[in-house]
């Protein structure tokens, strides 16, 4: 039986083989929202999929523009940079989708999964990503 996958999403387990800089989506389960007072306006969320977990920093100009889905999301898309500090891996948001309606349709009885569409999976991801996209 095929499961919906978010669209257009690397997994986590492949985050750690992306370059410096390059602008890929992930999606995810938001696990932790933190909005330290002391990091002036910056929102951290952790994300989970199947394959791991993703640290996401959210500029405060970006978590304006998507107050919305950061706060009542549940299954979250982002797009954004990634970047490496010493050995911490984090995707740098750019945009941000709430995409918790997928996590809805599970629990429809009615409802039909449909293949994933051979077209997007990234190449030996056995269905479970697809291509991100290389900043150069």
């Amino acid at each position: 039986m095929f499961l919906p996958r978010p669209p257009a999403a690397l997994v986590a387990a492949r985050l750690p083989r992306v370059p410096p800089g390059a602008r890929v989506a992930v999606a995810g389960l938001v696990l932790v929202r933190q909005r330290p007072g002391t990091a002036k306006g910056v929102v951290f969320l952790t994300l989970e999929d199947e394959t791991g977990v993703v640290n996401v920093v959210i500029w405060r100009k970006v978590f304006e523009r998507f107050r919305r889905a950061v706060i009542a999301g549940r299954l979250l898309r982002v797009t954004g940079r990634v970047e490496r500090q010493a050995d911490v891996l984090h995707l740098v948001a750019e945009e941000i989708e709430d995409i918790s309606d997928l996590l809805d349709r599970l629990a429809d009885p009615d409802f039909t999964p449909a293949a994933p569409d051979p077209a997007r999976v990234f190449p030996g991801g056995g269905g479970q990503s697809t291509p991100c996209q290389s900043s150069g």
